[in-house]
């Protein structure tokens, strides 16, 4: 059966709007709660911070709402700007969040690339790379429950995760640098995409180092909505779509390169590209299949509630039932 999944991160065109910001986020922990009670697997979560269409921030927190209100969903967040973190703190937040729900926590670690997140936060985005390296090699030493030298004084972070040896972290990015980083520290590497010579580094590295581990290359990803009238979606409801594109678009650096992001200009060309899809659900069927992924993305953009919500039941009342029977 295919991997379900949700992904959130809450955006809205209008982050002024506080009732329309509370309904938002309210909605996402409600959503969450029935995907729990209707066979999927996961929800995804992200983070970004001075973002005009407020971005989430805050994905431990929300990790950790979802998490104490559901059973057996798992979480993942893709990315934790983790140099942007305590890593002391961080370490604490992620071992409490193990302990309420056991092993259902995936932390993809990223660096991120907008200098304005780290001017807001006061880190130094030239030192990124070593600030991620060092954050990481804390937080697997803290894990460990037993006292350690850090910032020149004897510390010991308790209570330790559930998870043993730790909780489950992956590496994430596309460059060398991170490939040597995720094999020295023996820990499995997300990629954003298909990179074979880094998949390649990875392996390599890690025979180098005596390490195992796992690398994650996502192919042809789709951010999903199911409807019975696609043509009525994108027809409504196109901008939403487009606002989150742009946003995205907007952030990327000179060369950086994402399976997500779009080179559309309106929205015609952004629904012929299909990173963005709205299918029936035997459609929706069909591409899980094929795919082994159904990636639902129901508050896109600002999408309105009601409109996520019957996407989310659309796939739970009528998809996942199909691939289960499959």
């Amino acid at each position: 059966m295919a991997f379900s999944l949700i992904r959130f991160n809450f955006m809205s065109p209008d982050p002024s709007d506080a009732q329309a910001m509370s309904d938002r986020y309210r909605a996402g922990l409600e959503i969450a709660r029935y995907a729990d009670s209707h066979g999927f697997n996961a929800v995804s979560l992200e983070e970004h911070h001075s973002s005009p269409m407020a971005w989430c921030p805050t994905p431990l927190l929300n990790a950790a709402m979802i998490l104490s209100s559901t059973d057996s969903l798992m979480v993942t967040i893709s990315a934790l700007l983790l140099p942007l973190h305590d890593p002391i703190r961080a370490a604490e937040d992620i071992a409490v969040i193990d302990l309420v729900s056991p092993g259902r926590l995936v932390i993809v670690t990223g660096l991120g690339y907008r200098p304005v997140e780290y001017a807001a936060m006061g880190k130094e985005y030239k030192r990124r790379g070593k600030v991620l390296d060092e954050a990481l090699e804390v937080m697997l030493t803290a894990w460990k429950g037993e006292p350690f030298e850090h910032n020149g004084e004897t510390v010991q972070v308790l209570p330790m995760p559930y998870t043993r040896p730790h909780p489950m972290v992956l590496v994430g990015g596309s460059s060398p640098a991170a490939a040597r980083r995720a094999a020295r520290l023996g820990l499995p590497m997300q990629l954003p995409g298909q990179f074979p010579e880094i998949e390649a580094l990875y392996y390599a590295e890690c025979e180098r180092h005596g390490t195992q581990g796992f690398c994650i290359a996502p192919d042809n990803v789709v951010m999903l909505n199911v409807a019975e009238d696609p043509d009525r979606v994108w027809a409504e409801h196109g901008d939403c779509f487009m606002l989150e594109a742009m946003t995205y678009k907007g952030w990327q650096p000179p060369g950086q390169t994402s399976a997500v992001c779009s080179k559309a200009t309106t929205v015609e060309e952004l629904r012929a590209e299909g990173i963005y899809r709205v299918l029936t659900p035997t459609e929706a069927v069909d591409l899980a299949r094929s795919t082994g992924t159904l990636a639902l993305h129901p508050l896109v953009g600002g999408m309105p509630i009601d409109e996520a919500w019957s996407s989310v039941r659309l796939t739970a009342e009528q998809v996942l039932p199909a691939l289960a029977d499959s």
